[in-house]
């Protein structure tokens, strides 16, 4: 028949059958204690994170773990060259291999170009007059609502 083994609450060490102490917190949680070294260190709030001999501390520092278990291999990172949004891969292999003044005499070209059409533009809009607004004479000055209504011109009229 097995014998039942429990694991110690602060170091993490088996504690056989008979050996060891329970405490009970005040909130039902179960802690067992291997030896009162244990015990009394989990009392005095320590961390067995920062306790070089618990098996938590082991596991966090990989201490004892066999070779073979401890390096995983890793794998090396393959570049893919792909094509952005507007270019193939093709095209931006020819650009790579252009010279850098003829890149920079079609940069030029297509500055020049996005220039001519953006002075065009501003030509046709200039063209286009705006119709003239219905409410009033051209010359006159803006009015407010409340100018029009005689709003605030004179007396306690509104009170």
């Amino acid at each position: 028949m097995p014998v039942k083994v429990e694991l110690d609450s602060f170091s993490g060490h088996k504690i056989y059958p008979s050996k060891g102490r329970l405490f009970v917190r005040g909130d039902s949680k179960i802690f067992r204690f291997g030896k009162p070294k244990h015990e009394s260190l989990f009392h005095q709030r320590k961390n067995p994170r920062d306790i070089s001999w618990t098996q938590v501390y082991r596991r966090q520092h990989r201490k004892g773990i066999l070779e073979g278990a401890a390096k995983k291999k890793s794998r090396k990172t393959v570049k893919h060259q792909r094509g952005i949004t507007g270019a193939s891969l093709a095209e931006i292999a020819a650009r790579r291999q252009q010279a850098p003044a003829e890149r920079q005499k079609q940069r030029e070209e297509a500055i020049a170009k996005a220039k001519a059409e953006k002075k065009a533009k501003e030509s046709k809009k200039a063209k286009e007059t705006k119709p003239a607004r219905a409410g009033g004479a051209a010359g006159a000055p803006k009015q407010s609502k409340q100018g029009m209504k005689g709003v605030g011109t004179g007396g306690k009229a509104g009170r």
